[in-house]
């Protein structure tokens, strides 16, 4: 029932069988609605008829671009699905960038992409990163709000002017402070392209490895942002779902765990 995802601890799917639970907790016993599993080194978090929700490794695209079409998360999904299920689709709902890791939910229909993505426009999606960037940041915890314009070469930027940006608002929270680095858990309030990396690095701490918005340091051997948290009312069911995932070695030790 742990391997199938059919157990959920505080509404949270859990699929380690020796996490404490304590007094009030609440744990649920569900239908088998999940298939775990890997498909090409990408992992199957959560699959039903309707969604399809993974964990992108670092370095994988979210889909094709003029120089990438087939290794994709998108591609090795879809074909992984049209072997199983010859009719199904699947759709793009939302994107991580390809040095983001963490999780992805995709639509196995029209009508479930269209009412997700109005989850999202609509800031009904719950959405959590673990962020490492350089300099000690000195607020505990704090909002950054812009607006974001795309120039010709694809870069984003905040802008002064409202109507040639779109609005954008992140939350950030310190997790543990190191000598030169600090760690941090973004919320995202909305969801535009780099936008955590862009609000980051015009706050004047750049995500570490991230040499397009201003790093110069790469202590992790790749981009320190991780999409750990997601969470959203399933399309079809109305029931609330949550997914987090472990943490990846890489962050581990600047998160303050061995």
């Amino acid at each position: 029932m742990l391997a199938d995802g059919r157990v959920r601890l505080n509404g949270v799917v859990c699929k380690i069988p020796n996490r404490p639970a304590a007094a009030g907790d609440a744990v649920e016993l569900g239908e088998r609605t999940s298939a775990p599993g890997h498909v090409h080194g990408i992992e199957i978090v959560f699959e039903d008829e309707d969604v399809l929700v993974i964990h992108k490794p670092e370095g994988l695209l979210t889909v094709a671009t003029l120089h990438e079409r087939e290794r994709t998360a998108y591609a090795q999904l879809r074909a992984n699905i049209r072997e199983r299920e010859p009719r199904k689709q699947l759709f793009i709902v939302h994107r991580l960038d390809k040095f983001v890791s963490g999780l992805l939910v995709f639509a196995k229909s029209e009508g479930v992409k269209a009412q997700l993505q109005r989850l999202f426009k609509d800031h009904d999606i719950e959405r959590k990163y673990w962020a490492v960037v350089e300099g000690r940041v000195k607020e505990h915890n704090g909002t950054i709000q812009s607006h974001l314009a795309e120039d010709r070469g694809g870069r984003m930027h905040s802008t002064r002017s409202d109507g040639s940006g779109k609005h954008a608002v992140t939350h950030y929270r310190v997790i543990k402070r190191l000598s030169n680095l600090t760690a941090l858990e973004i919320t995202l309030e909305t969801g535009r392209k780099n936008q955590i990396r862009v609000h980051l690095s015009e706050l004047g701490h750049p995500i570490v490895g991230d040499k397009s918005y201003g790093s110069t340091m790469d202590p992790m051997g790749r981009m320190g942002l991780h999409a750990f948290c997601l969470g959203f009312v399933h399309p079809r069911k109305k029931t609330r779902l949550l997914f987090r995932t472990d943490v990846p070695p890489a962050f581990r030790r600047y998160l303050g765990l061995r």
